[in-house]
């Protein structure tokens, strides 16, 4: 039962962090984000079979954390407000070539993060030559270009 808890709450506070951290976290990986993603990795396996390293504890551990994500997906389709507080909504960052600073502020996204996605996904290479520029649920930046 102690591995079932531990898996659970392991979930919820990577969840919180994850979300207190941003989307800005699930774009693009630098070598920075990928060893901080090793670090946590290893201290949360830690946390999670604390001095169990049987298959069993793993495979409960495993069988929870999977048991908890489908729970939470069913009930994020029953109350729309959790599914707006655990994944948000799309922000629109940029429009009509226009930087929206207070939202990229918010989001913890540059121009310059924008113009990455632009330039990698429709070739854009200004601000202005982007209709819009919509920060998605997955943490990707969509674009529009102009007509």
């Amino acid at each position: 039962m102690e591995t079932v808890l531990r898996a659970i709450s392991m979930y919820f506070i990577l969840m919180v962090v994850l979300k207190i951290a941003g989307r800005r976290t699930l774009l693009e990986m630098t070598s920075f984000d990928f060893i901080l993603l090793l670090i946590i990795s290893e201290a949360t396996q830690q946390a999670l079979l604390g001095n169990d390293f049987s298959v069993t504890g793993a495979a409960l551990t495993i069988i929870t954390l999977i048991v908890m994500d489908i729970l939470l997906g069913i009930f994020k389709g029953w109350f729309p407000r959790l599914e707006m507080l655990i994944d948000g909504a799309s922000l629109i960052l940029v429009e009509d070539g226009k930087l929206l600073t207070h939202r990229a502020k918010k989001a913890g996204i540059t121009a310059e993060d924008i113009l990455t996605s632009a330039r990698s996904t429709q070739g854009l290479e200004r601000l202005d030559q982007i209709k819009f520029a919509i920060l998605e649920k997955n943490g990707k930046i969509s674009i529009i270009p102009q007509s």
